[in-house]
């Protein structure tokens, strides 16, 4: 059997992402054939034996899990959180395997997140090659002027990496605020709420409404649901991950 990387290894059988593996090698929390493991490394599941924290990681033959869940505000992006605020985990009752998060939204921001222990297609969807849009509603104060709204849609310079033009048009303006339509690709950390900080405008709430050709469609805050049938397929082809 050809040789893998143990990031890969590790995101594969669904026990963390490629990134959090990395970590713990790096952390001496990984031996490889009772040595530690080292960034790089490789190995032959039916040959090598792998353990993360003591314990052997096997892969194992299974169905693997796809969900979306309508993240509330107040809750982080991660598996756990040493500084004790509420994980996008704890809202997972029901959901039987171990899934982790495909890409982020930061704390006070909500809406569309994927989670799975496809650690290949998790992968893929957050590789550039295979970039899918996600469209935002970004509500800010106040009404947005078209110097505003070129400022947006120009290739603005967010920390030290100039980023991709944003798709940005006007979905909604009253006494309360103006409500923005934002499709991007990149979505690099924090990136919507920096643009707006750069066009001087102060964001009031910042919802994800759609990955690609995904939508909630009226999945209520806080609650999480499987990809049907053809929303895998449609996700798996976006990604690169199958033709048909």
């Amino acid at each position: 059997m050809q040789k893998i990387r143990i990031q890969k290894y590790f995101s594969d059988c669904g026990l963390m992402s490629r990134r959090a593996a990395e970590k713990a090698i790096s952390d001496g929390e990984v031996s490889l054939n009772g040595h530690p493991a080292h960034i790089g490394d490789s190995l032959d599941p039916a040959k090598d034996i792998v353990t993360y924290r003591g314990t052997p990681v096997v892969q194992k033959k299974r169905e693997h899990t796809y969900i979306m869940l309508n993240k509330p505000r107040g809750y982080i992006t991660s598996m756990s959180d040493p500084n004790g605020r509420k994980c996008v985990t704890e809202l997972l009752s029901g959901v039987k395997t171990r899934v982790y998060p495909i890409g982020r939204l930061d704390l006070i921001s909500e809406g569309l997140l994927l989670l799975t222990d496809d650690g290949e297609l998790a992968n893929r969807l957050t590789h550039p090659k295979h970039s899918i849009p996600k469209i935002y509603r970004v509500k800010v104060a106040g009404a947005v002027s078209e110097e505003q709204l070129d400022t947006l849609r120009s290739e603005l310079v967010i920390d030290g990496y100039q980023i991709e033009p944003v798709t940005v048009s006007v979905h909604h303006s009253d006494e309360s605020g103006t409500t923005l339509a934002m499709e991007l690709y990149e979505g690099r950390n924090r990136q919507i709420r920096k643009m707006c900080e750069q066009a001087n405008l102060t964001v009031k709430r910042l919802n994800r409404v759609g990955i690609g050709k995904l939508r909630l469609n009226g999945l209520a805050v806080g609650k999480w649901r499987a990809l049907t049938d053809e929303e895998l397929r449609y996700i798996k082809k976006a990604s690169g991950l199958c033709r048909k």
